[in-house]
């Protein structure tokens, strides 16, 4: 293996942790889906930090990492609704959001005007909201923290980051299309 591609392999990594993650959460095994998901987690950082210290970028490592992220992050967050954990309202928000990027996304490409997927700077905020929020609400749940009003405040900004984050993609999807 070459050292260019270690990112992509931490990646394909965390993408394997996910239906592991999903199943423990739905099994009520809270403690062991924390500690998983904290590893998914902190591999988002490692493999983006090598990939930018190292330059091995690849266009596949562009690609792989954000499907990834969502993989996890739309996966936790359905488990913690099915659960009750996290209201469901919440889950349809952040689900809606990755769908509507994601249509947009195809939808530019199927007219010959394929955008740059270059997140946004609120992108990575709401990102690392929803990462805190999932972390925050495990760790409530196997560890009984007591964290209830803090999980609220949470639940309100990861769902006002995740709206914004939205807002600003199509704002930028919009002026690209019509450019």
């Amino acid at each position: 293996m070459k050292a260019h591609n270690l990112p992509n392999l931490i990646t394909v990594g965390r993408t394997f942790l996910v239906p592991v993650v999903f199943w423990l959460v739905l099994e009520g095994r809270d403690g062991a889906a924390f500690v998983l998901f904290v590893i998914a987690g902190l591999s988002d950082g490692l493999d983006g930090y090598l990939a930018r210290r190292f330059d091995w970028r690849t266009e596949l490592g562009a690609y792989l990492d954000p499907l990834a992220d969502k993989l996890l992050l739309v996966s936790i967050f359905v488990a913690l609704g099915m659960r009750g954990d996290v209201p469901s309202w919440l889950v349809i928000v952040v689900v809606a959001r990755d769908i509507m990027i994601l249509m947009a996304v195809i939808l530019s490409w199927m007219l010959h005007k394929p955008v740059e997927i270059d997140p946004l700077l609120v992108s990575k905020v709401n990102t690392a909201a929803q990462i805190a929020l999932a972390a925050l609400v495990l760790a409530d749940q196997a560890f009984s923290l007591g964290w209830g009003s803090g999980r609220d405040v949470m639940i309100w900004l990861t769902a006002a980051l995740t709206v914004g984050s939205l807002l600003a993609y199509l704002r930028n999807w919009i002026a690209h299309m019509t450019a």
